[in-house]
């Protein structure tokens, strides 16, 4: 039976980081999220808290924790703001997780120390601008094998800490040859930042997650040594199906964390607002909104709570994983709407913390898997036709 009590330990985290939450980020992140501003001293003292390193063993620099302690470090910080919490994410569950997987000891003694420490970060290479969801089939980045050398050609879009001043890699997923069949192998090859033919593009300006680092990549003719192979050579899809399995339960800690702030910032701002001689927590209608608010996190919780335990336990969380993410990324869309609603007038600006949640809420029901890939994920796991209790 698995219990949704915090270890002392887990908690003793939790509160550490709604502290630095609450005390570094809170004061200064509207200002970075205006200017479209990365927050590099922030992220450097999330790397001295240890946040990067927290799933990973002591021997690579980490912290020897694990995927759950990860998660809830996410919820604490996305309480407080999305940009900061998706560098943790990115950089943790799709940077620096793909070398600890599948990398050789050489690979993850070179690159995983500067990671956990949070003084490099890593990003993953999977979208293109012509291809999303319907990644392998819309796939046209090539890795080409040429006298012991890889030579990249291609473009990546929305990736994710790419492009910031500490970026270390990217490990792009890239064709590297057909099969019998004519079938697409695909492969995932490191490329250092820096590497000639590597050209990250200017950030985009996005509706929301506005103090994170993401661009559209391109690679001509970029050339890395045959031994940036990361894993085998052809297993590069399935790679990527593993990393976006487990982070989708990161996504949905996330989530959680920004439909808590809503609720947050709910509760204080219901408590002192008065309208028509009464405080708006006063009116039946506010409070029962702010209850369906506080009920979607808890269940939000729930769903990611029990996939983070079942990935800790080495479980299969295919169906979990994208059940917590679909229900996280509703609840924070729909507490987003429901605090700007809430906040009225107020809600509306950029200086509130609820509007930046409700730009940043809708990216979270697309990002690392759309909501319809959540539901055809958890509909194939089911057995349909199976009589009941078969």
């Amino acid at each position: 039976m698995v219990s949704y009590q915090l270890a002392p330990e887990q908690q003793e985290l939790r509160e550490s980081v709604a502290r630095f939450a609450r005390e570094v980020v809170a004061p200064v992140i509207g200002g970075y999220y205006e200017r479209g501003e990365f927050p590099s001293d922030i992220v450097a003292r999330m790397g001295k808290l240890g946040l990067f390193g927290l799933p990973f063993p002591a021997e690579y620099g980490g912290m020897g924790g694990d995927y759950f302690a990860l998660c809830l470090a996410l919820e604490e910080l996305a309480r407080v703001d999305s940009s900061v919490a998706i560098t943790l994410e990115a950089g943790v569950s799709l940077g620096a997780m793909p070398i600890y997987r599948f990398g050789s000891e050489e690979q993850r003694r070179r690159w995983l120390p500067e990671l956990c420490t949070g003084e490099r970060l890593a990003a993953f290479g999977l979208t293109e601008p012509g291809g999303g969801s319907d990644i392998p089939g819309g796939m046209r980045t090539t890795a080409t094998l040429q006298d012991a050398q890889w030579v990249v050609d291609g473009s990546k879009a929305f990736i994710t800490n790419a492009g910031t001043s500490i970026t270390s890699l990217v490990t792009v997923l890239a064709i590297t040859g057909r099969s019998e069949r004519g079938g697409k192998e695909i492969s995932s090859v490191i490329i250092p930042a820096g590497t000639p033919g590597f050209v990250p593009g200017p950030q985009y300006s996005k509706v929301g997650w506005c103090a994170s680092d993401t661009r559209e990549l391109s690679f001509a003719g970029c050339r890395v040594p045959a031994e940036n192979l990361l894993g085998e050579r052809g297993r590069g899809y399935a790679q990527f199906l593993q990393i976006l399995d487990e982070g989708r339960v990161a996504i949905a800690a996330l989530a959680t964390g920004l439909a808590q702030g809503c609720v947050d910032e709910c509760v204080a701002y219901a408590g002192q607002r008065e309208a028509f001689g009464r405080r708006l927590a006063e009116h039946q209608a506010i409070a029962f909104t702010i209850a369906d608010m506080e009920a979607r996190v808890h269940a939000a919780r729930l769903t990611w709570y029990d996939a983070a335990a079942r990935l800790t336990a080495g479980q299969p969380i295919k169906k979990e994983s994208a059940i917590a993410k679909l229900t996280a990324s509703n609840a924070a869309m729909d507490n987003a709407r429901a605090a700007t609603q809430v906040f009225g007038g107020y809600g509306f600006m950029n200086s509130a913390p609820v509007g930046r949640f409700y730009r940043d809420a809708k990216v979270l029901e697309i990002g690392e898997g759309t909501s319809e890939v959540q539901r055809m994920l958890i509909a194939r796991q089911l057995s349909f036709g199976t009589p009941p209790g078969g």
